[in-house]
């Protein structure tokens, strides 16, 4: 009886721990504000989605502020609305004008402000995504930085500006970055940035279905080794047969 049990026991806590895990795999490890995807084509368009995760345990997030490049700069910037959000694109004139493809630019998107509206935040254990059209994108650089300042209800305010330097250990507040890759196509259309848009879904999606067919396996485990420990139970108890001599 005693194997019977030990053997049900191992059970339930084996299919518990690997629905765990794989729903553990399936949830990706985040501290910092990022640019997601860390990838886009030079030259094109595409959509930056900036996460942003409370990492406060008392404070919620109000404000996120996003600096664009002026050495590289960005002509054209659009906000999605957010519930409970208001957006507000910056131009400013740049300190110098830039050569863009043959095009002397003196104007260009200095910053994004995304700012909660009363009763809104971002509360301790949350984070919310802000998607951000750009483009065209700068064209002869490997990579576009793109600093972000976060504000909490509390009126702390972390910047997240610091460079990430190859090789090396990864700074306190990394500020956001994307990775520019040369144009497969024809580089300048809305197509690339909605295809990795897309792709990014897909693979969100996966996850999700991944991480809940790991709670369904850790659950039917248990009830498994629940209904084999109840009939042990049951067995143990039951009165033996009497033998007529």
């Amino acid at each position: 009886m005693f194997t019977v049990r030990r053997t049900a026991l191992r059970a339930s806590a084996v299919a518990a721990v690997a629905g765990g895990l794989l729903l553990a795999g399936t949830v990706p490890a985040f501290a910092h504000v990022t640019a997601q995807p860390g990838t886009a084509e030079q030259g094109g368009y595409t959509v930056i989605t900036f996460r942003v995760p409370n990492e406060s345990s008392t404070a919620g997030t109000t404000k996120l502020q996003v600096n664009l490049p002026v050495d590289h700069p960005i002509t054209s910037a659009r906000t999605t609305p957010q519930p409970g959000w208001t957006a507000e694109v910056t131009k400013g004139t740049l300190p110098a004008p830039v050569d863009v493809d043959g095009t002397q630019v003196t104007e260009a998107v200095t910053a994004v402000t995304w700012t909660a509206q009363p009763g809104t935040r971002i509360g301790p254990g949350q984070y919310v995504d802000f998607p951000l059209s750009v483009g065209p994108l700068p064209t002869g650089v490997d990579e576009i930085v793109l600093p972000a300042v976060q504000t909490y209800d509390d009126g702390r305010v972390v910047s997240w500006d610091q460079p990430t330097v190859a090789g090396a250990e990864e700074p306190e507040h990394p500020a956001p970055t994307v990775t520019l890759t040369p144009a497969t196509g024809g580089g300048h259309g809305a197509h690339g940035g909605g295809d990795t848009a897309a792709a990014a879904g897909t693979t969100d999606t996966t996850a999700r279905w991944l991480g809940g067919v790991g709670l369904l396996l850790g659950a039917l485990g248990l009830g498994l080794g629940g209904g084999a420990l109840l009939r042990s139970r049951r067995s143990g108890a039951e009165p033996k047969e009497k033998v007529d001599a």
